[in-house]
């Protein structure tokens, strides 16, 4: 299968990803994949553009440096939810630094903040003008189109026993919910991070995550296993602009 467009998120079936990191599971977890546009290369504000790497093959080499002769990791593109052929999507990283043959990339995987190098000439760099805080001390989330603010409000946090960990992330996936009732709300944005005291929760791998909610009585407190959840109608509104690759920065 060869790579895809950044447009394309998800499949539908059943996907298992965010009963990791947020209290929720079961039957009523994100399960329908959505759409969500490309970064606009259009902004003139430089310093505020980042890369998404997408590979262009059905598999990408990472190496641990330049120099390094044999990959340490090959990942595979897309990648699938759940193990699952129908839920598949395209691979995605966020570009750290660029050299004239390769890109240093953030990976998906444990430890957290692990990085490595990609061949410049094996992926597609699409620029991406947003970012993402969240402040776990105020419990709040801010949204950066270029260096202005579009988006700033409560958000709910990791409880003590399962903190939602500080630190560099990207938007890996976005999934649609079946049910927007649910305590993930009508959708839900996959971190390329993981929990630091779960290995797994309820079948997934304790992956992080930005969602709705069923009860905005929480937003502004620390009440989940360490995703991030938000107002329903600001979650809609990001689905439709944010792609994958938009960087996210955890901080105190």
């Amino acid at each position: 299968m060869r790579a895809r467009s950044l447009r394309l998120l998800a499949a539908a079936g059943a996907i298992a990803l965010f009963a990791a990191a947020c209290g929720g599971g079961g039957d009523d977890r994100p399960t329908i994949g959505s759409q969500s546009r490309p970064g606009d290369t259009t902004t003139s504000v430089a310093d505020y553009i980042h890369y998404a790497a997408q590979p262009l093959g059905d598999s990408v080499q990472v190496y641990e440096t330049p120099d390094t002769t044999s990959p340490a990791q090959d990942f595979p593109n897309p990648w699938l939810l759940d193990n699952n052929p129908k839920n598949a999507v395209p691979q995605v990283f966020l570009v750290e630094e660029q050299q004239p043959e390769w890109v240093n990339v953030l990976l998906p995987v444990r430890p957290n903040g692990t990085t490595g190098w990609i061949k410049k000439s094996d992926v597609r760099l699409t620029p991406i003008r947003y970012r993402i805080e969240v402040d776990r001390a105020l419990h709040r989330i801010t949204v950066y189109d270029g260096d202005q603010v579009m988006l700033q409000e409560p958000v709910a946090v990791g409880k003590e026993s399962t903190p939602t960990p500080t630190g560099r992330y990207y938007l890996r996936v976005l999934l649609k919910a079946p049910d927007p009732t649910t305590v993930y709300g009508p959708y839900a944005y996959g971190l390329s991070g993981h929990s630091e005291v779960l290995e797994e929760f309820n079948g997934g791998d304790a992956e992080l995550g930005i969602h709705g909610n069923n009860d905005a009585s929480v937003l502004g407190q620390s009440v989940s296993a360490g995703c991030i959840r938000m107002a329903n109608e600001s979650i809609t509104r990001l689905a439709g602009i944010l792609p994958l690759g938009t960087p996210v920065e955890i901080v105190d």
